[in-house]
């Protein structure tokens, strides 16, 4: 009996390891955040795995900013099937690096801008704020918190997004000013994290007054922790939005899986999850709409953003700026 008993353990557990081979893997590169288990990669995993009898693995690369580096070392040796994660102002440079292939989704998407983007797919959008303690002290515009005796924590724009949108924020609103501002800000940075997560961690335990984030980004304490005591400053000069997207590697070896999960991605199960685990706004709105707390939200009277050509070509002298800026 137990002789037996070992050959049909065994017979099992060669029938679940053809099972396993079988079933494809879908490799989506994307950032930290979005994986972590408050974020949207749990939901979204389990979503999309009830309907393509397959393995979707998340793969965390640190923040958006750096996505685009690890994809350009690995090349076509990439694993990754679908990058998620980039943003408006890496567009251009991941056009450049040919690296990615047209998809095929049609949507009507919720965006404050006309979207005609063959390979990449938009999957939610948001403006940066700086984000602070209700009751203390706001400065009013970019100019007055270098200005002010404020400290604030924000992210490398060489690794991430936010960072980077920061810079294209200056720059924007200042142009040929930009180098004067940062100079003036210089003193009220406290540290520059990698990324998002680190810096936002910083500023709930005190470390600052505020961190750079988004005007969303008090609807989580609002909605998740009843905790009405954050808020996102107006400033007067407007704020930056960014657009998140996602595409496929041209390289892919699972093309009809990775069109597949593009398509999902537009669809409620995917767009209903972001408010609430990535508190952004979602790129095409769900039937049930946004969830109650996102009234409350700050509204920029003037939106900011550069094409993405322009970003590009000012990603170089930007960063330039604010390093010189911040190792005086």
């Amino acid at each position: 009996m137990k002789a037996r008993h070992l050959i049909q353990s065994a017979g099992l557990s060669l029938l679940a390891s053809a099972a396993m081979a079988d079933t494809p893997v879908l490799t989506v590169y994307t950032y930290d955040s979005f994986t972590s288990e408050w974020g949207p990669g749990p939901a979204v995993e389990a979503a999309f795995e009830e309907t393509c009898g397959c393995d979707l693995q998340f793969v965390g690369t640190g923040d958006g900013a750096a996505l685009l580096s690890r994809l350009r070392l690995e090349g076509t040796r990439t694993e990754a099937d679908i990058v998620l994660g980039l943003d408006t102002s890496l567009l251009a440079a991941a056009t450049d690096s040919r690296l990615f292939a047209p998809h095929s989704v049609e949507a009507d998407f919720d965006l404050p801008i006309d979207w005609t983007d063959e390979t990449f797919v938009p999957f939610d959008w948001g403006w940066f704020a700086f984000v602070g303690n209700a009751g203390a002290e706001a400065p009013t515009s970019l100019r007055a918190l270098a200005d002010s005796d404020l400290k604030i924590v924000i992210q490398d724009p060489r690794s991430s997004t936010p960072g980077l949108g920061l810079l294209m924020w200056v720059k924007a609103a200042y142009g040929e000013e930009a180098a004067a501002l940062w100079a003036d800000l210089a003193d009220n940075i406290v540290t520059v994290t990698p990324g998002w997560s680190e810096a936002y961690g910083m500023f709930l335990e005190g470390e600052a007054d505020a961190v750079l984030s988004y005007t969303t980004s008090p609807a989580y304490h609002l909605i998740a922790e009843e905790d009405g005591s954050k808020v996102a400053w107006p400033f007067a000069e407007g704020h930056y939005m960014q657009i998140e997207v996602a595409a496929k590697l041209a390289g892919t070896d699972q093309r009809d899986l990775a069109d597949q999960f593009l398509a999902f991605m537009v669809s409620d199960g995917f767009q209903s999850v972001i408010p609430t685990t990535n508190w952004m706004y979602p790129a095409k709105l769900p039937a049930e709409g946004l969830p109650q707390g996102f009234e409350t939200l700050i509204q920029p009277e003037q939106s900011l953003l550069l094409e993405a050509t322009e970003a590009e070509a000012l990603r170089a002298e930007a960063i330039e700026e604010w390093r010189a800026a911040l190792s005086r």
